[in-house]
């Protein structure tokens, strides 16, 4: 007889890991300083924040390949006369960098 053991329903489940990383000097004194001025009560709330950061932009970039750059690239294989030559694109990028120099 196969009696199911509960003892992994009984044992409370963490819900934090301990970990431990290596940064470099600079990014672990930026780490210190935020902590030190008060704006995270610890380090682990510092690198909890920028990995909330990290994955809002993964996100951002995810969307932006999904409705955007696969969107275009599958209108360019539907109809490649849409697309611009080496040479367009740099010309367009020139007149676009000379606009933004002379309006500033």
């Amino acid at each position: 007889m196969n009696i199911p053991s509960f003892r992994h329903s009984l044992t409370p489940m963490r819900s934090t890991q301990r970990l431990s990383i290596t940064l470099p000097n600079e990014m672990a004194d930026a780490v210190k300083a935020k902590v030190a001025g008060g704006e995270y009560a610890s380090v682990s709330e510092v690198i909890c924040e920028g990995l909330r950061v990290l994955f809002v932009r993964d996100q951002a970039i995810e969307e932006w390949l999904r409705t955007e750059v696969a969107v275009t690239y599958d209108e360019l294989k539907a109809d490649p006369s849409k697309a611009l030559t080496t040479s367009q694109v740099r010309a367009n990028a020139r007149h676009r960098r000379s606009r933004l120099l002379t309006s500033t």
